[in-house]
């Protein structure tokens, strides 16, 4: 049981390390010269990220999956510690699936609208696959959570 939950607790720091790096790091869109992020686009010269209603809801939805998952983590050990022997951990699962599903809404409108947003000869970068592997991992945890059952 021990092995199990520290697999679990690792699966969950991975997917909110991927969160966090994937929200921080200027790389979702890169070219020649270019990179862009939820932040600032860089293409001739930096300008601040926030022209259009879409990109501020990427933004919203990237820092909404990263707290909701601090908080399925954090409800993790509480439940942990306080469930009774064979109660189940939904409040932390519940958490957990919803960041997984605020992730791949930001990715997925990321992925609509950006071709209005950067240049046509830039590539999606390697934070906005960390996006796109976080929301599985996120969700495959989230699930585990709810399956899983609080055992002496």
């Amino acid at each position: 049981m021990l092995i199990l939950l520290l697999g679990i607790i690792l699966l969950h720091i991975a997917a909110l390390v991927l969160l966090f790096v994937s929200t921080i790091v200027s790389a979702w869109t890169t070219g020649t010269g270019s990179t862009s992020d939820l932040w600032v686009n860089c293409t001739t010269s930096c300008v601040p990220a926030s022209t259009g209603e879409w990109i501020q809801a990427v933004q919203a939805l990237m820092i909404l999956s990263i707290i909701f998952s601090c908080l399925s983590l954090f409800l993790f050990f509480c439940q942990l510690f306080t469930l009774q022997k064979g109660g189940r951990f939904f409040l932390t699962g519940t958490f957990q699936i919803i960041a997984s599903l605020f992730v791949m809404s930001g990715a997925i409108i990321y992925t609509v609208k950006s071709p209005q947003w950067v240049q046509k000869e830039d590539t999606f970068g390697y934070s906005y696959i960390l996006a796109w592997v976080a929301f599985p991992l996120a969700l495959i945890s989230g699930l585990i959570y709810v399956i899983l059952r609080k055992r002496e």
